[in-house]
Order: C-alpha cells, then structure tokens, then sequence
C-alpha cells in the first residue's frame, strides 16, 4: 500500500497557542497522564494478584478495560505533552497514520468490552442463578478476543482510505492529535464520501454500542423493581458506576463521529473528555465506589 501525498509531516496546533497557557497545558496533561497510568495499573495488579477478584468475570472485565485506558491515553497523552512543552509540533506522515490507527484501535475496543460489561451486570441482576454457568472466564476470554477483532476491523477500515488520501499541502492540523475529520480537510481531493463513510463506520460503532448499553441498563434496572431495598441499592451503586462511564466515553465520541464534519471552536475540548478525562475518572468512578476493590487495595497494601 503506497501513499501519493507530496506532504511528510503534519503540524498540530495543540490546543493554544499562548505560550503561557502551553507551560499550564503541559503540567496538567503530565499530571493526569501519570495519573491516568498509576491508577489503572493499580487496578490491573490489584485484580491479578486478587485470586478472589481475579476468579471473577466482572473484575477480568474491569481489568482488561484497565489495560485498554493504559493503552489509549499512552497513544495520546504523550504526543500532547510534547506539544504544549516543547517548540516542535511536527509529526510525520507514518506517525500520524500510526497514531490514528492505535487511537481507533484501542477506543472501538473500550467500546465493545464496556457493552460486554453492561451484559455481565444484567445476567447478574436479572439471572442470578444462571450467572456462574453463563458468565464464565471462557465466555469473558471471548469477549476479549470481540473486542480486539471489533478494534482492529474498525481501525483497518479507517486506516485503508485514510492512508490513500493524496495530501499536497497545506500540512497544518488544528487539533491535538491526528484524526479523522482534520485529515480529510487536508486532503487534496473529494472527500464527501469519505465524510459519510466515517459516520457509517465509527458513528455507527458508537450509536450501535451505545444503543445496546442503554437497552442493557434499562432492562436490568426495570428488573429491580422486584428485588429488596438492599438488593436495589447494590445494584444500583454498581450500575451507576457504569453508566457515568458510559455517559462520560460516549457521549463526546457520538458527537464527534456521528455528525456532518462541521469544525466548531469547542471540538478540542470535547476531544479532550474522551481522549483524557474518561481514562483518568475510570479507576476513581470504579475503585471509590467499590468496596470489594478497596478492601483488595489495602490489603495488597498491607501484606
């Protein structure tokens, strides 16, 4: 596969270009990038080293979607430190392409494992008694091996029209990152197709998910209406959990994909919700309001 673009790198313009507000940017990005690793890796060792936890499909779920935040703010947050530190806002071609790749990768398959983990608490909730023999480690080990193949199509896909764009120049991205609709501004060609492909591929992803995710919560809630006062507020703290989760991943990544490629002012900051906020709030939204995932902590702490 072979690019005809006269262009070799891209410039991202970051996020501003007020010198003042870069060295801010920079301490505030560093601080939640470290942020963002320490606490989901600590979910990941504290899930693994937890027989108890480990042996539980929900916790598998939790750390695997540990893992994938690791992975996804690692292929942004870096790049974005360089950028508000440093005067270089260059990246090259195959970086860029690189980066998109990985940055679809990683989001489609946070995606499908935090359906996979809406369908863990409704056969929880709703069949209690079948949940050991339905949710075993086998079927959570397919649903991992779901969502890296769901990823990877949803990327290649991106990546092949992408990747063939001609760009002949200007080179100058306005955004943080390399990504779908600043690339195809830049293309010296047609791209009306390719604007409605990127609904039909990621819009669709995020609408389909999404849309499974609500029809999943709210089946499981309406089945509580039958469960004790005790039972109710369990389910309720775990579920509630999830769906700030959900709230706070899809909602910007609808907004971004399955929408005309229309370029407003505020399109960066809502980047930046799904981008570096939600990988940062996961390990705070699922350990602060679990008590099984506390008492593992200070226990792994203590021994």
């Amino acid at each position: 596969m072979q690019n005809q673009s006269f262009v070799t790198e891209f410039v991202l313009l970051g996020l501003s270009q007020n010198p003042t507000l870069q060295k801010t940017e920079f301490a505030i990005f560093l601080l939640c990038y470290i942020a963002t690793v320490g606490g989901n890796l600590l979910i990941v060792v504290t899930i693994i080293r937890s027989s108890r936890l480990r042996a539980s499909p929900m916790y598998f779920l939790l750390a695997f979607l540990s893992f994938i935040d690791v992975c996804y703010s690692t292929v942004i947050a870096p790049k974005m430190i360089v950028l508000s530190f440093s005067g270089s806002k260059t990246i090259t071609f195959e970086g860029c392409m690189a980066q998109l790749f990985a940055e679809h990768l990683f989001a489609a398959a946070e995606m499908i494992v935090l359906t996979a983990m809406a369908y863990d608490r409704y056969v929880a909730i709703c069949k209690p008694l079948h949940y050991p023999s339905i949710m075993n480690l086998t079927l959570c080990g397919v649903l991992v091996g779901v969502a890296w193949t769901g990823g990877f199509l949803h990327s290649v896909i991106q990546i092949l029209f992408t990747f063939k764009l001609p760009f002949c120049g200007p080179n100058i991205i306005d955004h943080f990152i390399c990504d779908l609709y600043p690339l195809l501004k830049l293309a010296c060609t047609d791209t009306h197709v390719l604007d409605f492909l990127v609904i039909a591929n990621s819009g669709f992803i995020c609408i389909l998910n999404f849309f499974l995710l609500l029809v999943s919560y709210c089946v499981t809630l309406f089945s509580l209406r039958t469960h004790s006062s005790e039972g109710r507020r369990k389910a309720f703290s775990t579920c509630g959990s999830h769906i700030t989760v959900v709230f706070l991943f899809f909602g910007p990544c609808i907004y971004e994909y399955a929408r005309p490629p229309v370029a407003f002012s505020f399109d960066k900051m809502v980047a930046i919700l799904y981008t570096t906020l939600t990988p940062l709030l996961n390990p705070l939204i699922y350990t602060f309001r679990n008590k099984e995932m506390k008492n593992a902590i200070k226990k792994m702490w203590t021994r």
